[in-house]
């Protein structure tokens, strides 16, 4: 994420709400807080339908951190 933001390419990171203290740690070690949208956790077993929902609930917040905002 760093490396596509230094580029000026956007990206969101994904990922389950059990790694929130993981992210904390390695953004805090690299000094780069990269935009991040959290789900359930979690992911493994569910089904199809479920995954769709979580990725239909997640997608307004991950298209909000995409655009840039008027200043």
């Amino acid at each position: 994420m760093l490396d596509l933001d230094e580029r000026g390419i956007p990206g969101v990171m994904i990922a389950t709400t059990a790694f929130r203290e993981a992210a904390a740690a390695q953004s805090e070690s690299l000094g780069y807080e990269p935009a991040i949208v959290w789900v359930p956790h979690p992911i493994q077993n569910r089904t199809d339908e479920e995954l769709l929902a979580i990725a239909d609930e997640a997608m307004k917040e991950i298209v909000a951190k995409l655009t840039p905002t008027a200043a």
